[in-house]
């Protein structure tokens, strides 16, 4: 019989975390699951541990892989080795909280067959031995059930700072083989670009709030180990071009609600607007290697952009084009610049303003 849950757990140079990641799976009461730990090539004895679970537990399984600086590859091999009815993503320094698979599979089993069940993510700071917040998506008395659809218009219309972190949620293995949900090779930063699409594209969505799972913020990390402005320009770049072209498929679709496109054009928007024009960017980062990234963003075209921009505010489609005259016109790259900061400044004084009342 397949398991019920289908941990995925990507490892490299885990050595540190990895026993206490792996425990919190091992040590729960509910044992229907199966864990499929990804290792890519380590300086450290992270495949050596995750070796030792397998031997004395069949229910871990360990595949390898070369060095790829994220969790992508071995995501992807998970989903297409996994046998579990349901995926859940764990990493490598992270730990899922005690009893935590039994109350999983308890409210899933109450209300069984959803594409995704989003939960809960409790944050704790390793470098202040803190835990500084819970992540929810989801309004907390929400009891109900959704489309894709519907729970991308809810999150992000009721819940400021929406996480896509796609550990957040346990997936439907079926709803990921069935539409091809797979992260970016190589890509850092991938939840932003996976999630909205998963999110969507799914037929029914189950919020249970369930405060599964612990994400360890600290130093070491790949997001927190960032070396300068500008770092993950050219992961943006890639998230970006990805979500247009996912959005100029899906909004050609009979019956696609426009909000959505209000939706998602005003925050993919403004990263593109923070992370290059920025004037703390602009002042940090050279102007060509900003260049450089947003070429790579366009680098099919403006074709999906401007379909997205025809659904955004007046000022939105104004800095649209100095965003395509930066990256066509030499010499407008100056102006284009100029532009962002009055626009910055604007936007921030408009915040202020709110903010007074």
């Amino acid at each position: 019989m397949k398991p019920f849950f289908s941990i995925i757990v990507p490892c490299c140079d885990v050595e540190p975390y990895v026993r206490e990641c792996l425990d919190s799976v091992r040590n729960q009461p509910f044992s229907d699951w199966e864990c499929l730990i990804g290792v890519e090539t380590s300086k450290d004895k992270t495949e050596e541990i995750v070796r030792e679970y397998a031997a004395k537990d069949s229910r871990f399984k360990v595949f390898t892989g070369p060095r790829s600086g994220s969790c992508s590859a071995s995501r992807n091999t998970g989903i297409d080795q996994a046998t579990g009815e349901y995926v859940i993503f764990l990493d490598g320094d992270d730990t899922i909280t005690e009893g935590s698979l039994q109350r999983l599979h308890d409210e899933i089993a109450a209300r069984p067959g959803a594409d995704l069940y989003p939960c809960a993510i409790q944050v704790h700071n390793d470098m202040t031995g803190q835990d500084e917040e819970l992540r929810d998506n989801y309004p907390s008395d929400f009891t109900g059930e959704l489309s894709g659809p519907e729970a991308t218009i809810l999150t992000e219309q009721s819940c400021k700072g929406v996480c896509p972190m796609l550990q957040l949620s346990v997936f439907r293995r079926q709803h990921l083989i069935d539409n091809d949900l797979k992260c970016i090779y190589g890509l850092r930063r991938q939840d932003s670009e996976f999630s909205p699409r998963a999110l969507y594209l799914a037929k029914r969505v189950v919020p249970l709030h369930e405060p599964f799972y612990i994400y360890r913020l600290q130093a070491t990390s790949v997001s927190s180990s960032a070396r300068g402005e500008g770092y993950f320009h050219g992961d943006w770049a890639i998230i970006i071009r990805s979500l247009l072209a996912f959005h100029a498929k899906v909004s050609a679709e009979p019956r696609f609600d426009r909000r959505l496109s209000v939706i998602w054009g005003r925050k993919w928007t403004g990263w593109m607007f923070y992370f290059w024009f920025d004037p703390e960017k602009v002042r940090k980062i050279p102007r060509a290697r900003r260049v450089e990234t947003l070429s790579k963003l366009f680098a099919d075209g403006f074709g999906d952009f401007a379909v997205l921009l025809k659904f955004l505010p007046r000022a939105k489609r104004v800095a649209g084009w100095w965003v395509r005259a930066f990256v066509r016109h030499p010499a407008l790259r100056g102006a284009a610049e100029l532009f962002f900061k009055a626009y910055f400044h604007l936007a921030g004084a408009r915040r202020n303003a709110e903010n007074a009342r």
